[in-house]
This record gives structure tokens, sequence and C-alpha cells, in this order.
């Protein structure tokens, strides 16, 4: 059974609190980031939905709420994506998911190889 992202990150975070080994780490981070990506899309999915009907005035007043504020020169398209990573940020999947990254990065774990950094 596959898991949602949500609770696949709430998952990996909790197993990660108690790992040492940067190889187990790295893998849990992987994971992680394929499940961070794939929530942040159905939350930008959803709130493309949820705005689509909207008019830009609302929408602007509904991105200032979330802390994602339609500034000026922004397309309506950059404004909904803004709207959803702040709704995905401010959400238990994606506070987990930083909680990983934390975690991983104490015992020098990231995902970019050493040649990139």
């Amino acid at each position: 059974m596959t898991m949602n992202p949500t609770a696949l990150l709430l998952d990996l975070a909790a197993q990660a609190r108690s790992v040492t080994d940067p190889g187990t780490l790295h893998d849990l981070l992987f994971k992680g980031h394929r499940a961070w990506c794939e929530g942040v899309a159905d939350v930008r999915a959803g709130v493309d939905r949820e705005t689509a009907s909207l008019s830009d005035a609302l929408l602007a007043e509904r991105c200032t709420t979330a802390g994602a504020p339609w500034e000026e020169g922004m397309t309506r398209s950059e404004a909904v994506s803004a709207l959803g990573f702040a709704t995905w940020e401010a959400a238990p999947a994606a506070m987990a998911y930083t909680e990983l990254e934390e975690r991983a990065a104490r015992f020098g774990v990231c995902l970019l190889d050493d040649d990139v950094l």
C-alpha cells in the first residue's frame, strides 16, 4: 500500500529521529524529497482548483492572508503558485520534511553530490 505524501513524510521524520547512520539518513531524505515534491504538487493543484473561480481581488486577499502577497508584476498563475507553496509550507508534512532535512544535515547528509557543492 502506498502512503500519501503527508503520512509518508510524518513517518520518515519519525524514523529519522533515532537514526545516526548517514546512509540510512540519505535514504530517508531521498524518499522524503520525492514525497515533498508530490505533496507540494498536490497542494498546488488543489489551490488552483479552489481559486479558479475567485476574482483577482479575492485571490489577492487570500494570498495576503496566507503570507504570500500577490506582488506587482506577478501573473495570476504565479500568485496561485505562491499561495500553494505558502499553504504547503504551513502544513505538518512540510514541517516534517524540514525536520528530516535538519536531522540529516546534523550528520553531514544532503541530496547534493560533493562535486556540486
